[in-house]
């Protein structure tokens, strides 16, 4: 399929700061998507909570998992809508790699011990492991990715009228034009983000057994979902109408996606992309029934799921870790690894509080509890 004339396309592309020869094989956004690939952030997410702490078991998702499946349903979409599905896929795998360990739990913790340093953001944090945190290369820090993904990366939920302190100080060295939308790739990836999250959350909490089907039968779209599923066989069994449900929910929200999608573009008639990023209002994105009917999911979602008891357990404990973690490295810098150790300066300041807060952000679950023990517990050598 020929890309449509409001997709990213490398003749008019921004390069990147660090200039580089292009590649002779790959395009700019299949480089860009290689390296989030083949970064250590990227293989860490396989060990991040997404709801359930990891080692609750191993069907549940992980941010891993939900990363890949977010950047299978971009690409689809991106191409029904004639986008750049390399630069989709990009952002898609590349949109959670700032997420702490112990998912918002996590995040929730790291933001308020944090908060007099100017807080925590996970979105933030993806752009400073991207520029700054990955060191694989000889002659730079960071990935140096394309502006148009670091572009996606910062603008994840829109234009930024008061970006978050790392996004501001990047964006006074390497202008990523913050007040516009980003290109429809980005908002497909971030689109893709509800849809994974919101189906495959409902799969989760249907196999931990936190709810089950007759719970979810009033839902819209969902309860649709499932009559259809248990219309498709005379006897299906519970796994396999759990996944003939979901299935069909991805499939009603992608399907509005790109119908309400193409209604818009062809309301604007953009010539290129930096048209979709003048836009008045985003361009991807549901039809007001499907949004409404997305946000009766999530509600029931966050009472059902995010605050169930087993949840709570989890993700209370998962508040106190972190934070614990934080407070004991941010004021006493000398039990960080070397590494680490050298970069945080005095007990107590903002340049310790910075580099912890990279360090805690950077652990997976296991290792965050494991480093909490040695830290804590007195039998454990360091």
């Amino acid at each position: 399929m020929n890309p449509a004339p409001y997709a990213v396309c490398a003749a008019t592309a921004r390069g990147r700061f660090h200039p580089e020869p292009e590649a002779a094989t790959r395009s700019p956004w299949q480089r860009d998507r290689d390296r989030i690939i083949h970064s250590s952030a990227f293989r860490k997410l396989q060990y991040k909570t997404q709801v359930f702490v990891n080692h609750e078991g191993d069907f549940y998702r992980t941010r891993l998992t939900h990363s890949i499946e977010v950047a299978q349903i971009a690409r689809s979409v991106a191409r029904a809508l004639g986008l750049d599905e390399d630069l989709t896929e990009a952002l898609a795998l590349a949109h959670d790699l700032g997420h702490p360990p112990f998912g918002h739990a996590g995040e929730e913790a790291l933001n308020l011990a944090m908060k007099p340093f100017g807080g925590f953001d996970h979105n933030a944090q993806s752009l400073r492991v991207v520029t700054l945190l990955e060191s694989r290369y000889a002659g730079w820090d960071g990935l140096n990715l394309t502006w148009e993904t670091l572009e996606g990366l910062a603008k994840h939920n829109g234009p930024l009228r008061s970006p978050p302190p790392y996004i501001a100080e990047y964006n006074d060295r390497y202008k990523l034009d913050l007040s516009t939308h980003a290109a429809a790739e980005a908002q497909v990836a971030a689109m893709s983000d509800d849809i994974a999250y919101h189906s495959h959350d409902l799969d989760d909490a249907l196999r931990a057994r936190l709810f089950g089907p007759k719970d979810i039968a009033h839902l819209p779209i969902v309860g649709e979902a499932l009559s259809a599923a248990r219309r498709s066989s005379l006897d299906v069994p519970p796994p396999r109408l759990r996944h003939e449900t979901i299935r069909r929910v991805i499939d009603a929200m992608v399907t509005d996606l790109i119908e309400e999608t193409r209604k818009r573009l062809t309301k604007l008639a953009p010539k290129d992309a930096d048209a979709i990023r003048r836009a008045k209002q985003r361009v991807v994105t549901f039809s007001p029934a499907m949004a409404e009917a997305n946000q009766v999911i999530k509600d029931f979602l966050f009472a059902r799921m995010y605050r169930h008891w087993r949840v709570n357990r989890m993700t209370t404990k998962a508040r106190r870790l972190t934070e614990e973690l934080f407070r004991l490295l941010h004021a006493d810098p000398t039990l960080l690894p070397d590494d680490w150790r050298g970069r945080a300066g005095e007990p107590g300041t903002p340049r310790a509080a910075t580099v912890v807060g990279d360090y805690v952000a950077g652990m997976t679950d296991r290792y965050a509890m494991d480093e909490h023990r040695r830290l804590t517990d007195i039998t454990v050598s360091g």
